[in-house]
């Protein structure tokens, strides 16, 4: 297929270009946010929930909230790339061992996987922060990616199980292939497009899950300017200044609608095997 043909038809899914610009837009924003906000995340401008500063006024400190909705990004952006990519590489090495391997391995595997998935994820998260001090970015990223890896395993799991038993694959194994260069060259291969669908939906999940535990006060830098957090700060004076809690929810919002249709597009290609 050649790329302007690929390109026609990704142009005719009109959720998947959507979210893609929605997507694209916000990333940038969070990338170069900070060198366009009008003053730094920590400065002070004015009195406490006034409309001093810029557009939006100031938050709870007297700071700019507009300067720290253009800085308080990117921490949830890397955070919750890497967790997605952490969660899908590790659920889809566990699902596609187990749909491959087969037999009481493939038993045990999938119960362990059930076990791992009565637990909430935003529970288990807590339960963790709640047993440290500081929380670091990469235990974030941590805990994020290991509460995804069983909702993906279980989706590789039911897409490889399909792939397996096929011809090309009994193919490669009569000659002499390894079970890894099979699993790589082979069965990988078949299911691209409904793993990226499940990439964006965890993505999405990413990004709720943590500004949701940076709202409740367990970002990875307490002081710096953070999209979920800002809501915490904020809230009590919802109804005297409320930018400072719905500027941070909007941006959230438009960037997990974003992920979505970029879920769904993807998903929509899948289906019709484009």
């Amino acid at each position: 297929m050649s790329i302007a043909t690929a390109t026609r038809r990704i142009g005719r899914q009109r959720r998947l270009v959507t979210g893609l610009v929605i997507t694209v837009v916000i990333t940038v924003i969070a990338i170069i946010g900070p060198w366009l906000a009008p003053y730094g995340e920590n400065e002070i401008v004015g009195k406490p929930f006034t409309m001093e500063g810029s557009w939006l006024g100031t938050d709870y400190l007297g700071q700019d909230v507009w300067s720290r909705v253009l800085a308080g990004g990117g921490s949830i952006l890397v955070i919750s790339v890497l967790a997605t990519v952490l969660g899908m590489v590790l659920g889809i090495i566990i699902g596609v061992v187990a749909a491959y391997s087969g037999g009481w391995l493939d038993e045990a595997i999938m119960r362990l996987n059930d076990v791992a998935l009565a637990f909430p994820q935003i529970l288990l998260a807590l339960l963790v922060l709640t047993a440290v001090d500081q929380p670091a970015a990469w235990m974030i990223v941590l805990l994020v990616g290991f509460s995804h890896a069983p909702r993906v395993a279980r989706v590789a799991r039911g897409m490889a199980l399909g792939i397996v038993s096929r011809d090309f694959v009994h193919s490669a194994e009569a000659l002499g292939e390894s079970r890894l260069r099979v699993i790589v060259a082979e069965v990988l291969p078949n299911m691209n497009a409904p793993l990226l669908a499940e990439a964006g939906l965890r993505l999405t999940y990413s990004i709720g899950m943590v500004a949701g535990i940076g709202f409740l006060g367990f970002a990875a830098n307490p002081g710096a300017a953070d999209w979920g957090q800002m809501i915490n700060e904020n809230r009590l004076a919802l109804l005297v200044l409320p930018w400072g809690v719905l500027a941070p929810v909007i941006v959230i919002g438009i960037f997990t609608v974003g992920t979505n249709l970029m879920a769904d597009g993807i998903a929509q290609l899948a289906r019709r095997g484009e």
